[in-house]
């Protein structure tokens, strides 16, 4: 058993921002566990620009973002076990991870969370049909072709417009490959309205909303596919279907954070984000603990990913050295047209404090109100509002002071 202050368990974004916030905030004992050889996390395979723009001022790639924090890393010799594979975590915060060296067990102070997601398979869908060759998740067929340097196929159906579909879809174009179509089962895209211009409309592939995949053909290799439309309740309309030959489908049906440790360890788990329930400082439901990054909720931003990662960074440091949790907890919850709110507890009132979320649906102009009981928090207008964007709202701290009842965060169209 070896003792350190803050063991942070993966080396994307995430873990990198949290690990350089404690550092920085005065806390030199940090260490890093990842399962990979190298830090960076999912970044390392996503090429394509749009990264950093909000938390540098430029566009960057993805392993150029990587490279900014690893950099930062490095230069303050914080410890990193790569190919380290975690393999519980439990409340009393002992990590036991293994390597090639053997098992190791890790007594910490505080344990920071920051294992990003996983894609939904296709078994996760019940699509009908055999299991030819050429069915693969958006992500693995990413890091095929940017890793690999490896063709997938030459004429792709993509099923699902989350960000890395609408990525893939321009990447195979890019590649010489044919998109044939870009079906996606609920009446909105639920990728960034950018990615949808940058990678669909300025191509010319078509996105077909309220459309699924009912069918896949084809014994060796995928032969095609059969789509159709689907009716208020998502189920398949018999008359619109119709069959699309391919030899690739490519599916971006959503990301699971993987919470596979938090749920060992105990830790409650939201049914709406799918991560831990969190303070405003990052922290779990048992002290100590902290999520922050695609673990805890999906992001579309990973400038977003960076801002979590520091506020996790900082709230372990004030654990170690001794700030426990407050008495005085406020809840937060969603209201009209909002999806979830995070985070889901407030316990302290003397800064500022940054509400994430996302609406039920898209909408045009709005308005979000923040309030407890009759009194107005905080208020914020949008141009426009959608699933696939999070929004994000800033309570000011004296507008906390003497508040008692939940937080709510409503929308109202305008």
């Amino acid at each position: 058993m070896i003792s350190h202050d803050i063991v942070v368990v993966g080396g994307g974004p995430a873990g990198m921002a949290a690990a350089i916030a404690a550092y920085d905030a005065g806390c030199q004992d940090v260490v890093i566990l990842d399962r990979e050889p190298h830090l960076g996390g999912i970044l390392m395979q996503c090429i394509h620009n749009g990264f950093g723009l909000h938390k540098f001022g430029k566009e960057l790639t993805g392993p150029e973002y990587a490279a900014i924090y690893e950099e930062k890393v490095r230069s303050r010799n914080i410890t990193v076990f790569p190919e380290t594979m975690v393999t519980s975590v439990s409340p009393d915060r002992v990590v036991t991870a293994q390597n090639r060296q053997g098992i190791m067990k890790i007594q910490a102070k505080a344990v920071i969370l920051a294992m990003g997601c996983r894609e939904r398979s296709r078994g996760a869908l019940n699509i009908c049909g055999s299991r030819p060759a050429g069915v693969y998740s958006a992500g693995t067929a990413q890091k095929l072709v940017n890793c690999m340097g490896y063709q997938v196929g030459k004429r792709v159906v993509i099923l699902g417009s989350g960000d890395i579909g609408l990525i893939m879809a321009r990447r195979m174009s890019f590649e010489g490959a044919k998109v044939e179509a870009v079906c996606e089962v609920m009446p909105y895209s639920g990728g960034l309205t950018r990615n949808i211009v940058q990678c669909l409309e300025d191509f010319g592939i078509p996105l077909y909303l309220s459309t699924t995949v009912v069918q896949i053909h084809g014994k060796e290799r995928l032969e095609g596919v059969t789509i159709a439309q689907v009716d208020a309740r998502r189920q398949p309309i018999e008359e619109t279907k119709r069959y699309i030959p391919c030899d690739t489908l490519l599916l971006s049906v959503g990301l699971i954070p993987e919470n596979e440790l938090t749920r060992a360890a105990g830790i409650p788990i939201d049914p709406i984000t799918n991560g831990a329930i969190v303070d405003e400082c990052c922290q779990t439901e048992i002290p100590g603990i902290f999520a922050c990054g695609n673990v805890l909720q999906v992001h579309d931003l990973v400038d977003y990913v960076s801002d979590e990662a520091e506020r996790a960074g900082l709230g372990a440091v004030k654990y170690v050295n001794g700030l426990n949790k407050s008495e005085n907890t406020l809840q937060t919850k969603p209201g009209n047209g909002v999806r979830y709110v995070l985070p889901q507890t407030i316990n302290s009132t003397e800064e500022d404090v940054s509400l994430f979320l996302r609406v039920t649906q898209p909408f045009g102009k709005v308005k979000f109100t923040v309030s407890a009981g009759d009194t107005v928090l905080a208020v914020a207008k949008k141009l426009k509002a959608a699933p696939g964007e999070m929004e994000k709202i800033t309570v000011k701290a004296a507008a906390l002071q003497n508040i008692t009842g939940p937080i709510t965060v409503s929308l109202e169209e305008l």
